[in-house]
């Protein structure tokens, strides 16, 4: 029976990870599960997986967490420092879903233990790419993509060489905004970015689609998990989202992943690897899906791409640099102190700022992640007070 532990299950990632192992309660035996502020559902899930121990990270609500699992027997934690703990925890293979970098300290502890780290957390492979693979190496762990993009990678890999490949295309969907003018992107809104024409998202993701400020991270997230050279890394977009990803050969070749945009099929992939297992996924009818349309995605539509590329050459710690900016960028768009262009400029801004003060090229530490977050946040909080002002 393998033991499995899933950080943020009660995100969508968590849910969907959830659902194949409900599938096969025989096969697996749940030892923490960790949650935000959705209490009910996190001790929902917990009194029907009787996990070890059940995490909020929010302290504030650890007496509704206590409530909620009074008499069940199950152990109850909340805050940081649990997480962290609570990636101690012996298990076999471990889901890496907390949204943004507060999953890269309970992740790296978990490579720790030298076991098998499902990660979906994009954030700590562009934040803290080379920490996170040396910790991996170091302790003999195992570090599976479940992105769709990089599992599609992973999977058009197997039985290759890393030497045989020219080429790496990742797919983007356009998000909401890929068949408007260019000239009516800077008057979007809030509720227009947050409608995504294919899938059915949080709202920050979903702006993030639109701005294309995903795909990025996922472009950095490639180069540090292959290890390839960033020029051979391309992005098309392909509204149909039905091939995640390609890989391109020396001899010419092209292998596609395709496959219904169902998370559950990289989520099961990582499950179950190195064997494949039946998936509840949609099997897809080619005849009657017909076509699949492709285009070149347009820098000026999306300078997120861009600003990526800027961070791949740059390296060091402008990855963390980005993600941090580009998530305070989106609290002011959504806040509406700012407009849907603005925030690349608030993002090239900080990283323009904080090159100027030579921080980039510190040490890749966790402690060093943190700063440089912190210092990337507040530089696009000014940034956009200068805007509104």
């Amino acid at each position: 029976m393998k033991r499995i532990s899933i950080f943020g299950a009660t995100g969508s990632i968590g849910q969907s990870t959830l659902d194949l192992i409900g599938r096969r309660m025989d096969d697996f035996q749940v030892v923490v599960l960790t949650g935000g502020a959705n209490i009910a559902q996190l001790a929902g899930d917990a009194l029907k997986f009787r996990p070890e121990l059940v995490v909020t990270a929010y302290p504030e609500k650890m007496d509704d967490l206590r409530a909620a699992l009074e008499g069940s027997g199950i152990e109850c934690a909340a805050g940081q420092d649990a997480l962290v703990e609570a990636a101690t925890r012996p298990a076999d293979w471990i889901m890496s879903a907390i949204v943004g970098v507060a999953g890269l300290a309970p992740g790296l502890k978990a490579l720790e233990q030298g076991t098998t780290l499902a990660l979906a957390n994009k954030e700590s492979l562009v934040t803290a790419g080379p920490l996170l693979l040396d910790t991996a190496r170091k302790h003999g762990a195992t570090i599976l993509p479940v992105d769709s993009e990089h599992s599609a990678i992973f999977q058009g890999l197997v039985g290759e060489e890393m030497s045989a490949v020219e080429r790496i295309i990742i797919t983007a969907s356009g998000g909401a905004f890929r068949d408007w003018p260019i000239e009516d992107l800077r008057n979007a809104t809030c509720a227009q970015a947050s409608t995504h024409p294919n899938w059915d998202m949080g709202q920050r993701i979903t702006i993030d689609s639109a701005s294309m400020f995903n795909k990025a991270l996922e472009v950095i997230e490639t180069k540090e998990f292959f290890g390839c050279d960033p020029k051979m890394i391309e992005v098309l977009v392909h509204p149909e989202s039905l091939i995640h990803a390609l890989v391109g050969f020396n001899d010419g070749a092209l292998m596609a992943h395709v496959g219904a945009p169902d998370m559950r099929h990289a989520i099961g992939y990582a499950l179950n690897w190195p064997d494949r297992a039946h998936l509840p996924v949609e099997r897809l009818d080619l005849a009657a899906i017909g076509r699949m349309t492709f285009r070149a995605p347009d820098d000026t539509r999306y300078p997120a791409l861009r600003l990526a590329r800027e961070v791949m050459e740059t390296g060091g710690l402008s990855g963390a640099v980005l993600n941090g900016a580009k998530e305070r960028a989106l609290d002011h768009f959504i806040a509406g102190r700012i407009r849907f262009t603005d925030m690349a400029d608030l993002v090239a801004g900080a990283l323009e700022q904080l090159s100027r003060r030579n921080t980039l090229h510190l040490p890749v530490t966790l402690d060093n992640v943190a700063q440089l977050d912190h210092l990337a946040r507040k530089a696009a909080d000014q940034i956009a007070m200068d805007l509104v002002t």
